[in-house]
């Protein structure tokens, strides 16, 4: 077992959709922020490691399982724990606790860390992660396949300045804002994620072009997101339909 790390979070409005929930982005990136906190905390902070070994962390998958989403001013509890690594990947899990201490959210993340130059994969530095005390695990996690979408609907977005991560790359929860942003407005107001599983694939540059597609049938979307052709990210979230309010 890793060492777990808490932190307590309330919902801004200014953080919340036209259903009176956190964006998914914005929650996101709070959950991050707990993990950098705790790196931190432990003398291994982002910069510590882009200064000590020249390498930066990024995200390539997520598993994400959602009982309901945070409200507006919910003060809600992150925890994470930095839980296991191999070679070249770091799995470090996550727990969004309601205001009433119940768990509303799961987060699985994978890692790997990246040479700031060359923007290759490295392997994981054994004494980078000792102090999270991870356990070493052989076993890569594998997420679903993403089958090629053809003939789906598609929106076309220019990458700006503030798409931009301190990288130099598009921002992780960016692609989030485009998933959603090709979604039916209806169906968004009436429908809320269950569950959400999504891949890295490829970086994304300031002043390039992406489309981002969506099939949605029934209750499921598949997403990709492509610049030039190159498939960006993948995703495929299930949704649950939200009670009206009496």
């Amino acid at each position: 077992m890793g060492k777990r790390y808490s932190a307590s979070y309330e919902i801004p409005f200014y953080e919340t959709d036209v259903n009176h929930c956190a964006k998914l982005p914005y929650l996101l990136s709070a959950a991050l922020q707990v993990s950098g906190l705790q790196s931190a905390a432990l003398g291994v902070s982002d910069q510590y490691v882009l200064d000590t070994y020249g390498l930066v962390w990024v995200i390539t998958d997520y598993d994400i399982h959602i009982e309901r989403l945070p409200k507006f001013s919910e003060k809600i509890t992150i925890e994470t724990e930095a839980k296991s690594y191999n070679k070249l990947f770091c799995y470090r899990d996550f727990d969004i606790l309601g205001q009433d201490g119940q768990k509303i959210m799961t987060i699985a993340a994978s890692f790997v860390l990246i040479d700031f130059k060359t923007r290759k994969v490295t392997p994981v530095p054994v004494d980078l992660v000792k102090v999270f005390d991870s356990e070493y695990v052989k076993k890569v996690r594998r997420g679903p396949k993403y089958p090629l979408l053809e003939n789906a609907d598609k929106t076309d977005y220019h990458v700006r300045y503030f798409d931009l991560d301190m990288n130099g790359h598009v921002n992780n929860s960016k692609y989030f804002d485009w998933i959603y942003d090709v979604m039916p407005f209806a169906f968004l107001r009436s429908h809320s994620p269950k569950h959400i599983a999504f891949k890295y694939i490829k970086e994304i540059h300031y002043g390039r072009d992406i489309v981002s597609e969506v099939l949605l049938e029934d209750n499921i979307s598949r997403h990709q997101i492509t610049t030039d052709g190159q498939v960006n990210a993948q995703a495929i979230l299930e949704w649950r339909v939200v009670p009206e309010e009496v």
